[in-house]
């Protein structure tokens, strides 16, 4: 069939000095898809698994080039749980072509980022670096890759696992906003993110979110070990305390009312609240907890000046 039998009877005309491939561009740009972006990890443990597993969830288009990870036993893991290729070195995945992506996700501890960094600087000169190690600086982690500058640093936790975390991000200035985007999604995939304006804003989120969740466990067992001494059960105390952690925290986010105003709504004069808010004032637990956020932002930053040499 020609294609005159085919087109309506509206024609627009190209004049001898119009250019085709002008008007392409903008006839084709809703027509021609974007090409899927690629990540590869360099770690594979609990908190690239719960990566991985979070953009598939989500139905990301994005996709897993490969991870590479030292153990067999955690390759294997990988491998069943999602399907994607793994490498047991760098050299291997640069064989492979797993590290031609637009970003490489650094997901080892930070007493191991230094020589990992060093190792593969030769291989992500065209892509990001996406950084999950608590305490090291972007500007560090640019000199050990060569100079490469398209850092974005991010400081997840742990409920990252079930979905529900909260990632800390910074990027170094040079980093484009593309790199930016595709970071926020994948870390979007497991929980919620948040932007910080400074780099050293990243230690005060790990020591506020990053080490939170420890927090929250310690004073957990404190109530249940309370409960038990008050002669609940175990299974009694421990399903209390989790019940009222939820509930807490539940109402606590979709509450207009800020957590103080909360607290007081439960604590009446002479009541039992209140005198457990008054022990716990003469215990000094608000100052420790303070305290606590205060030490753990200074030890990352301390990590810094310790893994950052070299």
């Amino acid at each position: 069939m020609s294609a005159s039998n085919t087109r309506s009877t509206t024609t627009t005309s190209i004049t001898p000095t119009e250019s085709i491939d002008a008007a392409a561009p903008a006839a084709l740009a809703g027509s021609i898809a974007s090409p899927p972006r690629r990540l590869c990890f360099v770690g594979g443990g609990n908190m690239a698994s719960a990566l991985i597993g979070g953009l598939m969830r989500a139905g990301s288009t994005v996709q897993i080039a490969g991870v590479v990870e030292t153990l067999a036993e955690q390759r294997a893991q990988l491998t069943e749980r999602f399907n994607v290729p793994t490498y047991a070195s760098l050299a291997a995945a640069a064989t492979a072509q797993a590290l031609e992506v637009d970003a490489i996700v650094l997901a080892v501890k930070p007493q191991q980022l230094q020589p990992v960094a060093r190792e593969l600087g030769p291989h992500a000169t065209q892509c990001a670096v996406i950084s999950l190690a608590a305490g090291i600086r972007a500007t560090d982690i640019a000199r050990w890759l060569g100079g490469h500058e398209r850092i974005i640093r991010a400081m997840p936790n742990t409920p990252a696992l079930v979905g529900a975390g909260i990632t800390g991000l910074f990027a170094l200035p040079q980093t484009p906003k593309d790199d930016r985007t595709l970071a926020d999604e994948l870390m979007s995939a497991a929980g919620t993110t948040l932007w910080v304006s400074s780099e050293p804003l990243i230690d005060a989120v790990t020591a506020m979110s990053g080490s939170g969740p420890a927090y929250v466990f310690h004073w957990m067992e404190a109530m249940q070990a309370a409960g038990i001494e008050l002669g609940l059960s175990p299974a009694a105390a421990h399903a209390l305390t989790m019940a009222t952690f939820d509930g807490a925290t539940r109402l606590a986010m979709e509450s207009e009312e800020p957590p103080a105003r909360l607290r007081e709504r439960v604590t009446s004069p002479g009541g039992t609240t209140a005198a457990a808010l008054a022990a716990m004032a003469e215990a000094h637990v608000e100052s420790g907890i303070k305290a606590g956020i205060h030490a753990a932002c200074q030890r990352g930053a301390a990590l810094g000046d310790e893994l950052g040499q070299g």
